[in-house]
Order: structure tokens, then C-alpha cells, then sequence
């Protein structure tokens, strides 16, 4: 069996601890291969290296930088058909779904970054005095493992750009992406130190790593409650933190508007990736009026729509969930609900009998936005159906949540508008509205702090400097 190692300085280095976790597959739970466990004292190498390449680093001319990153870019391109058989393997989501969203969803923001650098002003003069943007010096990225490729990639690419070095610790469940993206940047060339990547316990190495005092940003996509957290290891060096956390989006769907989009859009955001998605339209409110009509159509487009099966097959749309305890998680949550009096639509089964962490993707109707299942993230496949009687309301509901990371509208295009800048939310696709590879992604309230993408992205990654001339 395969084991991996770390990669830190420009090198593949065994572990200081000399201990593996395995990571399982979680359609056959079959081992895959075993990474290296990184202790505190491989914590204090990877950041030492990152340190010591910073300033050379944030000298190195923008365009130079910016000729990495595209190296970068054609490596992802050259591997996508491996990154994406990575993915499916530790992940467990579709083929499909990777090979369309997963892969393609990080080269397309890192060419959109790309392509709009020249914009991005490192220098500017306010009469005497110049302004200069540049690298805050080691960044920790921290990421999870329901994006693991691009979730890594949103945060390498604009602090890589802005002038930093990147100490990166992925999720423990799906770290072999991140080991062939360490292959990638190794092939490109990077100077020794720019990027280091080290596996293992988020609640050991990657805990250390947030509050190492030679970090200076923390850059971490994950859970509020662990986000939360972060403040305090932050506070010990003043960090500068960059989080992208939970959410529990609604979409409001409006009288007259187009009803087989909006079930659609709700639906197919708990069924790809398993549901395993921050921004996942998790919460589908509908007027109490045409709440009969829709309960018709979220069944009919669910039978016609949910294969359930093996990943790596091409007529599958729902594998399993990434891990047993996320399949637990979502399990706890389908009692719950019950229990709250919520009312199964479709699914609601649980366990699927074959092997593997699979669920039953289930629909609650009857529910109420005080309920658990509709305030809390569950990151499964169910969708809750809640009815409201004025715009007013659903308006109302659909801002009474802890969170703000996303949200939708669909309906008369005006009035959708409308609803959508009332919305206390990040980001809002009103009727067919797209993603912009260009536009920022974040999130209000407790969904996090700092936007991604584009110019956004690297704003949140420089420290400003003012020289009075």
C-alpha cells in the first residue's frame, strides 16, 4: 500500500512522528493509502521553510509570480482526468460531478484571477504618499473535504499572487488531492518554501498550525463552531483571519415564478456532492398557497432525477457520504426531524443496505424555521420545504438564520431583484443568475469573514504600506 509524505520545502520528507492515518474510500470503505501524521515539530519545518522563502518570495515581481501560478494552472490541466478518478476515490462523489464542477470550478477561478491580475493595484500614489500593497508573509491554509481540490486552490492562488508563502493542511478525509496538487506544484518549478503541505489530525496539526506565532494569516473553509475557535488562536499574535464557514441558504420561490427552476435548483444542490456543500439551497420556501402543487413537483423531479450508486459510473448522480461519522451526522439529523414532527416528502429511509457511507436523500415538508433541522447545518441531502403566506414573510424566514453565506430567488425578474437586495446574505442567483468566477463569495453573519475569488480574494491576502515621499 501506498504511503505518503509530507512535502515542505521543495521536498518530499518523511514525518518527524513516523505515524499514517489511512484513508478510506467511502463507496467500498476499502483503505486507499496511508499519509503521514505531522506533529508540532513537522508543524515548525513547513512554517520555518515558508518563513524563510517569504522574502524572496514578495520581491519576486508580480508578473514572475503570476507565471508560477499559470504553471500551476497547466499542471491541474494536464491531470484533470487523475484529479478527478482522486477525487471520486476519496471523496465518494459522483464522476460526474467532478469532472464537471469539481475540476473545471478550479481552473476556471484561476484563470479568471489570472486574467484580471493587471488590474489589481500593488502600487498607487495619494499625492505625495505612495500606497503599496504587498504579502502578509506565511499563510496557514486550512481546508475541508467536500472541495478538496478547489478549496485549496481558492486560497494558494490569491496569497500566492499577493506575495505570501502557503503552508497547506487539508482535511484528513481527503488528502490525496491535495498530495497530487503538491506533485503539481513540484513539476512547476516553485522556489523551495513558497509552498508547503503537511497531512494530518485538524485537531492536532492543523490546531498547532493556526496559532503557530510565525503564521501571519490564518485562511480557513470549515465548520462556524471550529471558525469560531479560530479568534482565540489569533488573538495570541494578532492574526489576520480569512473564514469561510457554514450556512443554511434559502431560496425563495416567488408567485409566478418559474416552479420546475426553483425545485430543480433546491433539489440538485443536495443531491451533488451529496449535499456536502456550504452554500446548498438547504431550505426551499414556497407560498403556502402553491405548497400542494409543489410538494407534486419535488416528487416527480426526484424519481425522474436520483440514481443512486457507485461514483465512478456515469448515470450516477448521488454516491455515498464522505465519512461514517458524516453518514452518522445525517442519520442523527432524519430523527430529529421526526421528532420535531416534520413530515418525510420522499427518502427518509437512512442507510442504504450495500457497502459504503451511503444515505437516502430525503425532503421534509411540515417545517417550521424554528426547527433544528431548519437552523442548523446538517451538510447531507435534505432539503426542508417551509411555507409562507406573504413575500414579506418569506423575506423574514429567509433572514432569520445564524448564517448568510448564499441564497436564491426565483420569480418575476423585478421582483426577484427586489426580494434579492433584501436578502442578508453573501451571494444571490436570482432566476437563471450564474456563477462569475470574477465575483466575491463570502458570507454575512456567522457564514465567515473576507470574500474569495478574483480581485477579492487577493485583497484579503496583502498587508498595506504607506511611504510619505
Amino acid at each position: 500500500m501506498e504511503k505518503h509524505q509530507l512535502f515542505i520545502d521543495g521536498k518530499w520528507q518523511e514525518s518527524l512522528s513516523g505515524q499514517f492515518s489511512e484513508v478510506i474510500n467511502p463507496a467500498t470503505e476499502e483503505v486507499l493509502a496511508q499519509v503521514s501524521k505531522a506533529n508540532a515539530a513537522d508543524v515548525d519545518k513547513a512554517v520555518a521553510s515558508a518563513k524563510a522563502a517569504f522574502t524572496a518570495w514578495n520581491l519576486t515581481p508580480v508578473a514572475e509570480r503570476a507565471a508560477y501560478v499559470e504553471k500551476l494552472l497547466a499542471g491541474i490541466e494536464a491531470k484533470q482526468e487523475q484529479l478527478v478518478a482522486t477525487i471520486v476515490a476519496e471523496l465518494g462523489c459522483s464522476y460526474t460531478f467532478a469532472s464537471q464542477v469539481q475540476v473545471p470550478l478550479s481552473m476556471n477561478e484561476m484563470r479568471a484571477t489570472l486574467g484580471a491580475l493587471d488590474q489589481f493595484e500593488f502600487e498607487t500614489t495619494i499625492g505625495d504618499a505612495l500606497v503599496i500593497k504587498e504579502g502578509a508573509g506565511v499563510v496557514a491554509c486550512v481546508t475541508p473535504w467536500n472541495y478538496p481540490l478547489n478549496q485549496i486552490q481558492r486560497k494558494i492562488t490569491p496569497a500566492l499572487l499577493a506575495g505570501n508563502t502557503v503552508v497547506v493542511k487539508p482535511a484528513s478525509d481527503t488528502p490525496l488531492t491535495a498530495l497530487l496538487l503538491a506533485e503539481i506544484v513540484e513539476e512547476a518549478g516553485l522556489p523551495a518554501g513558497v509552498f508547503n503541505l503537511i497531512t494530518g489530525s485538524g485537531s492536532e496539526a492543523g490546531d498547532y498550525l493556526a496559532g503557530h506565532p510565525d503564521v501571519a494569516i490564518v485562511s480557513f473553509t470549515g465548520s462556524t463552531d471550529v471558525g469560531k475557535g479560530l479568534y482565540t488562536k489569533a488573538a495570541n499574535n494578532v492574526k489576520k483571519l480569512v473564514l469561510e464557514l457554514g450556512g443554511k441558504s434559502a431560496l425563495i420561490y416567488l408567485p409566478e415564478g418559474d416552479l420546475d427552476s426553483a425545485v430543480k435548483k433546491a433539489v440538485d444542490t443536495i443531491l451533488n456532492n451529496q449535499g456536502q456543500t456550504c452554500s446548498a439551497l438547504t431550505r426551499l420556501l414556497v407560498p403556502k398557497s402553491e405548497e400542494e402543487a409543489v410538494k407534486e413537483k419535488l416528487k416527480a423531479y426526484y424519481e425522474s432525477t436520483v440514481v443512486i450508486g457507485d461514483p465512478t459510473k456515469a448515470d450516477t448522480m448521488v454516491g455515498p457520504m464522505v465519512s461514517a461519522n458524516q453518514r452518522q451526522t445525517v442519520l442523527d439529523y432524519l430523527e430529529i426531524a421526526r421528532n420535531e414532527g416534520a413530515e418525510v416528502l420522499v427518502g427518509g429511509s437512512g442507510i442504504i443496505d450495500r457497502p459504503g457511507f451511503y444515505v437516502e436523500p430525503t425532503i421534509f415538508v411540515n417545517v417550521s424555521n424554528d426547527m433544528r433541522i431548519a437552523r442548523e447545518e446538517i451538510f447531507g441531502p435534505v432539503l426542508v420545504v417551509i411555507p409562507y403566506e406573504t413575500v414579506e414573510e418569506a423575506i423574514e424566514i429567509a433572514n432569520d438564520s445564524p448564517y448568510g453565506l448564499s441564497g436564491a430567488v426565483v420569480g418575476p425578474e423585478a421582483k426577484a431583484r427586489q426580494v434579492a437586495m433584501a436578502l442578508r446574505t453573501g451571494n444571490v442567483y436570482v432566476n437563471d443568475g450564474a456563477r462569475n468566477p470574477l465575483a466575491p463569495f463570502g458570507g454575512y453573519k456567522e457564514s465567515g469573514i473576507g470574500r474569495e475569488n478574483g480581485l477579492y480574494g487577493v485583497e484579503d491576502y496583502v498587508e498595506i504600506k504607506t511611504i510619505f515621499m
